[in-house]
């Protein structure tokens, strides 16, 4: 994928290296003359820091010395040659360091031969921390460039001291110097380069303040009333927090929909009073207008608060991520992803969820399982409560967790993706990805063959794996009946969720799929399959009623099972993020016009990502705002439109008048006006490829796809080969 990259890294070794040899045979003669001089220097630049009772009068000597060499150059001359001759040693330093790491199973992923640039599978392995791939050659360099650089600031540095009328000079030298000392502290750990622990060990020292809960309820203004078949009554605090949060969704489709409103009210009578109890036995004769009226309101009052209103709730929220957003993790500061708790609600779920509208209860300290090192200062739990439990657990990722009540399913609080933790697993799914591209041809014709085979189970087998390959469906779990929606995947299809046509619109042996996949998401395709896999679903078929398995004597603990035997680390998923990432690797190659300016290739990018997005299926509903933000987008391009026409006119006009006067000052105008009129043309280039851009995406989500699914070092070889700056395709909050 990036072969002129590591085609780079090499040119750079090469290169410093042939230097070394030309500038050793040019300065040789010069060596032995000099040689004295410096030995001298040498020795007083030891006795300088080694010393320091005199360290005045031999900065002073230093000095005279300095200035007496700098006339003839030789000392510039042979801080040259010692800079080189560093390089070198460090070069062979860093080729042990590589092979002690492959001999240990674990090479740094920057350091790789050039490969083609083509094959995703054969790309150099470059980081997997995306805020790191900026836009220039740095990341896949040795790491011997970045010491050099600190030493030549500290070298600078001296300078500075030694000669103070040189400095006057380098203006833009030290100014560098400086800049870099203020970046120190936001260093990123390189996690890449250091080996890996061993035994399923995640950590050795672990220290955070523990999660930020949800504020306590604040009670509604006496003002503001609640309405029980059209008489106001006063509601208990319980019972008026969870009115709330059923008001605040008032406008919203969910309050019209009888699961929702069942067990909501269900719900809201187990935190009201007996007498509230006896009350309120009809949801329908319950008005919470006035309730939501002053939700609304307090919506806008936020919108129109002041710019130190808001600097101030800023500042607050900033306080808060420096305390409870980061930790201490061997050694490094790590950001975590969420230290907030959620607050209490109602439960929305995906689709036609069974449990929509229950109450998720406000979690407490005694809900809460923290996670920290035993020499570690613990997290405090708020004055007078104290936590569930505190482990000491370094096996696991997770700094806090606790169990929620709807579904039973266990929370965490985790490291932010840019984490090593996050990255370092996310870097082994890749290169598990880029581990199926030697094998795929292999599995595939093993799953051909199975398609014959005399047990049906060995068939069913092959026929999902094939749709899994082809589909890039999930493998699905089993789940409990009733506990969630009807969701499914590939291994729990059931015979209603397909048809088959020996033949459809020109195409013979078509499979038409129409089930809810997860997320509650509509999968509806049709695809021609092969002849063999037609005939075997008609066979699975036979006999069976809709609601019936199709793959009946087959689940994914059996299918991941039989993954595993054909490569080690192989799971129906990795699958899915082997076909995206190639699937993009090809539509980019294909998409990218080597002539189109900057906003025209990123458009390009964002068709590849979403042909990947559409294959895996990840589908959204358009959001809310999109035909209000549309209008807005359109308006801007009539406007700029109209701007353009202004532009052209105006150039048209002063063409003629330098036609007539044939002066400097005519001609000068006539090229302000021609620059003017390529300006607006980008710009308005530039919103019409974001208008085309936008409705595209609108019932696409790219972002899934493009943060777990697609090999990072695919989108950066990209950006680095055509120029595009890698902060256009991943934003601050995709690391």
């Amino acid at each position: 994928m990036s072969g002129d990259h590591s085609h780079n890294e090499d040119q750079i070794d090469c290169g410093s290296r042939v230097n070394d040899s030309h500038k050793h045979k040019d300065k040789y003669k010069e060596k032995e003359h000099k040689h004295k001089d410096h030995k001298k220097d040498k020795e007083r630049e030891k006795s300088k820091y080694g010393n320091s009772d005199h360290k005045d009068s031999s900065d002073k000597k230093h000095r005279d010395k300095e200035k007496m060499k700098h006339k003839d150059g030789s000392t510039d001359k042979y801080k040259d040659k010692h800079k080189e001759k560093r390089k070198e040693e460090k070069m062979k330093s860093l080729d042990v360091k590589i092979k002690k790491e492959k001999e240990n199973g674990f090479a740094s992923p920057q350091h790789l031969k050039s490969e083609p640039e083509d094959d995703f599978y054969h790309s150099p392995k470059q980081s997997l921390k995306r805020v790191r791939n900026e836009d220039n050659d740095s990341e896949f360099q040795p790491k011997k460039i970045k010491t050099e650089n600190d030493k030549k600031a500290k070298k600078r540095k001296q300078d500075e001291d030694i000669k103070p009328k040189k400095t006057k000079n380098k203006k833009g030298e030290v100014t560098d110097g400086k800049k870099k000392a203020k970046k120190e502290p936001e260093e990123k750990w390189k996690w890449w380069e250091e080996e890996r622990y061993t035994d399923g060990v995640k950590w050795k020292f672990l220290e955070h303040k523990g999660p930020v809960f949800a504020p306590p309820y604040d009670p509604l203004p006496s003002h503001v009333k609640f309405y029980y078949d059209g008489k106001t009554m006063k509601l208990s605090p319980e019972a008026e927090e969870v009115a709330t949060f059923f008001a605040k969704m008032l406008d919203h489709e969910y309050t019209t929909k009888d699961i929702f409103r069942k067990n909501f009210f269900k719900d809201w009578r187990k935190e009201m009073t007996s007498e509230e109890k006896t009350k309120i036995t009809d949801l329908k004769k319950c008005n919470f207008s006035e309730m939501s009226e002053y939700f609304k309101a307090q919506s806008e009052a936020r919108k129109a608060m002041t710019k130190e209103e808001k600097l101030k709730i800023k500042e607050e929220n900033e306080r808060l991520l420096q305390e409870y957003g980061f930790c201490i993790m061997d050694n490094h500061r790590e950001r975590i992803a969420n230290f907030r708790i959620e607050p209490p609600g109602l439960f929305r779920g995906r689709g036609d969820h069974p449990k929509m509208g229950m109450l998720k209860r406000r979690i407490r300290p005694e809900d809460i399982i923290v996670n920290c090192s035993k020499d570690s200062k613990h997290p405090e739990p708020p004055p007078g409560r104290k936590w569930k439990e505190v482990r000491h657990d370094n096996k696991v990722t997770w700094l806090v967790s606790w169990t929620e009540n709807i579904q039973g399913s266990i929370k965490y609080i985790m490291l932010n993706p840019s984490s090593r933790i996050k990255g370092e697993k996310d870097w082994q799914k890749y290169e598990t990805a880029r581990r199926l591209k030697k094998c795929v041809d292999r599995i595939r014709n093993q799953y051909r063959e199975d398609w014959k085979s005399k047990e049906m189970r060995i068939r069913q087998r092959a026929v999902a794996l094939y749709f899994i390959d082809k589909l890039a469906l999930r493998a699905g779990n089993e789940k409990e009946e009733g506990e969630t929606a009807d969701t499914v995947g590939c291994c729990s299809l059931r015979v209603e969720h397909i048809k088959l046509y020996p033949e459809n619109d020109g195409q013979e042996y078509v499979v038409e799929f129409d089930f809810l996949g997860k997320d509650s998401i509509r999968y509806y395709n049709k695809v021609p399959v092969e002849k063999r896999v037609f005939k075997n679903l008609q066979l699975f078929m036979e006999n069976k009623e809709p609601d019936d398995d199709l793959f009946d004597r087959l689940n994914t603990s059996i299918l991941n099972k039989h993954l595993q035997e054909l490569m080690d680390g192989l799971t129906a998923k990795v699958f899915r993020t082997y076909n995206a990432s190639i699937t993009l690797q090809q539509q980019l190659k294909e998409l990218t016009n080597a002539e189109e300016n900057i906003p025209a290739k990123i458009l390009s990018y964002n068709r590849a990502n979403r042909a990947v997005a559409i294959l895996c299926n990840h589908q959204r509903a358009p959001p809310k705002t999109f035909e209000k933000s549309m209008q807005n987008l359109q308006t801007k391009i009539d406007a700029k439109r109209d701007q353009l026409s202004d532009a052209k006119r105006e150039l048209k006009s002063a063409k003629a008048d330098a036609k007539v006067r044939k002066d400097e000052k005519s001609k000068k105008t006539v090229e302000t006006k021609k620059k003017a009129v390529q300006r607006i043309e980008e710009q308005l280039m530039k919103l019409e490829v974001q208008a085309t851009d936008r409705e595209e995406n609108k019932q696409i989500a790219l972002g899934t796809s493009k943060l777990n699914y697609l090999d990072p070092r695919i989108s950066v070889a990209w950006c680095k080969k055509w120029g595009i700056p890698v902060e256009k395709i991943y934003n601050k909050t995709q690391p």
